[in-house]
Formats: structure tokens, sequence, C-alpha cells
């Protein structure tokens, strides 16, 4: 796991397990494909904002970078904490996935983070479509 820090850390939340909790813990999302750029956004009338897309996309340039000078293998998923929240990227088979998490959040474990992980990469896109809490933009 690769971790940037965009501010001082303050205290992570206990990290969510019901889809529900995490449903109602995600702020934003936004879809890359595998050159980095960003393909579909969705927000929550909690945040309307898709500033942290940037960092998002900065960092997945940075990746590609490291990747290609060093040699580097894949990763499973990247956490950016920023202020209160955390912008998590898990690359899937298909693409990137970033979600703004409403809290900062620290994974106790590996297995945690790779549970977080597998459940990103089985997450339906539709369900965004879907639910109430996201618009799509």
């Amino acid at each position: 796991m690769t971790t940037a820090k965009a501010s001082l850390p303050t205290q992570p939340a206990s990290f969510p397990f019901t889809q529900d909790t995490l449903l109602d813990n995600i702020l934003g999302v936004a879809i890359f494909d595998f050159s980095g750029l960003p393909r579909e956004y969705f927000i929550t009338a909690d945040n309307d904002s898709t500033s942290w897309v940037q960092l998002v996309f900065q960092a997945l340039g940075l990746r590609s970078l490291l990747m290609s000078s060093l040699k580097l293998e894949g990763f499973s998923h990247i956490c950016i904490d920023l202020d209160q929240q955390t912008a998590i990227v898990v690359r899937t088979k298909e693409e990137y996935v970033a979600l703004l998490m409403g809290s900062r959040l620290k994974f106790a474990t590996a297995q945690e983070s790779d549970r977080f992980s597998q459940w990103v990469r089985q997450f339906e896109h539709q369900l965004l479509r879907q639910h109430q809490r996201f618009i799509p933009t």
C-alpha cells in the first residue's frame, strides 16, 4: 500500500465493513481509465466538490512514472490522506476507481486493506447510478 499525506494527520476513523456503512461514508467517486484520465464522476449532496480528483489524477501520473522508471510491479490501492477525508484509489481489471471517504481511514492490518480493495473491485457502477446519494456529473 502506498500512502501520500496531503496534511497533518487527524484522528482516523475506524474502518466500517458493511456495504451500507461504506456507501454512507463515500462522498465522491471518480472512475479513471488505465492511462489515468478521468471518465466518470459521482458526487453527493454532502460534498459537491470534485477538486480532490486532481490529487488522484496527479497520484496516478506519479505512479505511472515511477513504475516505468523503476520497473516496479503493480499495486492494489493508494490512500491519499486529506484534512478530514481519505481518497482511496483501487485498480480493478478494467480501470481505477477512486473513492473520497467522508472520514480519514486507516487500515489496521494488511488483511483489512485487502478486504476493502476486494470490495471496491466487486463494486458495481450501476449501484452508483441507481443509489439516491450519488449524483453523476
